[in-house]
């Protein structure tokens, strides 16, 4: 720093060419690094604009023959796998409705059979007359389905001749373990097999 006599007053120093009071204060501070910041805001502004135009201009444009080309290969590709998707679902929903239907006669049948083995054990747990016609029509509907379980075990009597027939509850629980497994083995049948 050199000192200098500027005018007729007391010397002062010069810093950088200026005099002390001339020095910047803490406002002029501020307020240029405002401007600085404003002016870098702006500047950014101008390039997101620009860079925003040359987007628009490029989307406005549309795809080149080759980009065409290959928007269209990869559509169609789509638009394949959404048609296949669609035929094996609708090929899925009318097994689906088959196994469905299938599952209905044989929930019927094995129904039926339940009923007439729950008619017949009712009747011999009363003591029906096993000369009546209705009795004897039972046991001729029920008997094949009986056969297989009648001297599985014994059926206890009683003093008044009601009998009650073990062999036919052991029936009852095997066909419904066997309806069961027919249910279950269509449900597996009608169901879509994942492909791997």
């Amino acid at each position: 720093m050199t000192r200098k006599r500027l005018h007729d007053g007391p010397p002062r120093e010069v810093v950088l060419g200026m005099t002390e009071p001339s020095r910047l204060t803490d406002d002029a501070v501020a307020s240029d690094a405002a401007r600085r910041g404003q002016q870098h805001d702006d500047v950014k502004a101008n390039i997101e604009g620009d860079v925003n135009a040359e987007i628009e201009a490029e989307a406005s444009r549309g795809p080149g023959p080759a980009q065409a080309r290959k928007i269209e290969q990869v559509a169609g590709t789509f638009r394949e796998h959404a048609v296949d998707e669609v035929i094996d679902s609708e090929k899925e929903v009318r097994r689906g409705r088959g196994a469905a239907r299938i599952g209905q006669y044989i929930d019927y049948a094995f129904f039926l059979i339940y009923a007439l083995l729950a008619i017949r054990f009712v009747l011999s747990l009363i003591a029906a007359k096993s000369s009546a016609g209705f009795v004897q029509l039972i046991v001729t509907i029920t008997s094949p389905f009986y056969a297989p379980f009648e001297n599985i075990v014994t059926s206890p009597k009683t003093g008044a001749g009601h009998t009650l027939l073990l062999p036919m509850l052991v029936a009852m629980g095997a066909y419904l373990v066997l309806h069961i497994a027919v249910k279950a083995l269509l449900r597996l049948v009608a169901t879509r097999t994942s492909e791997i």
